[in-house]
């Protein structure tokens, strides 16, 4: 069907792949634990604009383009990695002040937090700044690309539908289940302090992870 080549295996492997522990999925839960289901929504489209992006861009050639040019993938590499590090230590600050939090005007606190946060476009740049997803999803779908089918960009297209609706769904269960976290934490400081510290701390390890990748 539209050139899918094993259509079961592909879904499967999709969602054993979306489900793994990521710094797009583990930063949408975080933002809809702190702020609710609206801000997880606004995380999740922000992973969805992404994917898409990358998605685009690897039809387009450019993960030949980033092994043509070994320099850019270092550069987008170096750049993915410090947006995250940098990320993880603003979730370790605001773990601190979280910790030594007694009394504070929650709707004001929350409200200008979001705003710094800014959902979508921490998302959005956390999905772009990643070249390791382009190669992957040029790697991954070619797979299951039949050679013989005369339109390769309705099969690109269909699989990436596949991909976004998978993705979609498991955020959105992500995004309830933080939800429902944030009324269990709302008012123990300190074991939110010690979650959030743990996603900052994650998300560190992520940045290094990326910073210490090959192509």
């Amino acid at each position: 069907m539209f050139g899918i080549t094993d259509l079961t295996t592909y879904i499967i492997g999709t969602i054993l792949i979306v489900v793994l522990p990521g710094p797009n999925s583990l930063f949408v839960m975080s933002v809809a634990s702190r702020f609710g289901i609206k801000a997880g929504y606004k995380g999740a489209f922000g992973v969805y604009t992404g994917d898409l992006i990358l998605i685009i861009l690897t039809a387009l050639g450019a993960a030949s383009l980033l092994h043509a040019f070994p320099w850019l993938f270092i550069l987008l590499k170096v750049v993915g990695a410090t947006y995250l590090s940098y990320l993880g230590i603003k979730l370790l600050i605001a773990s601190y002040h979280t910790w030594k939090a007694v009394h504070r005007p929650e709707k004001i606190e929350e409200k200008q937090s979001l705003e710094q946060v800014k959902p979508f476009s921490t998302a959005l740049t956390i999905s772009i700044l990643n070249p390791k997803a382009i190669l992957f999803y040029l790697s991954f779908f070619v797979q299951f690309v039949d050679p013989a089918y005369s339109y390769p960009a309705i099969t690109f297209t269909a699989l990436a539908i596949i991909l976004q609706i998978i993705s979609m769904s498991y955020l959105t269960i992500l995004i309830f289940s933080g939800a429902k976290l944030a009324s269990y934490f709302s008012n123990r400081y300190k074991l939110t302090a010690i979650c959030v510290a743990s996603v900052g701390i994650l998300f560190c390890g992520f940045g290094l992870k990326l910073a210490t990748s090959t192509l």
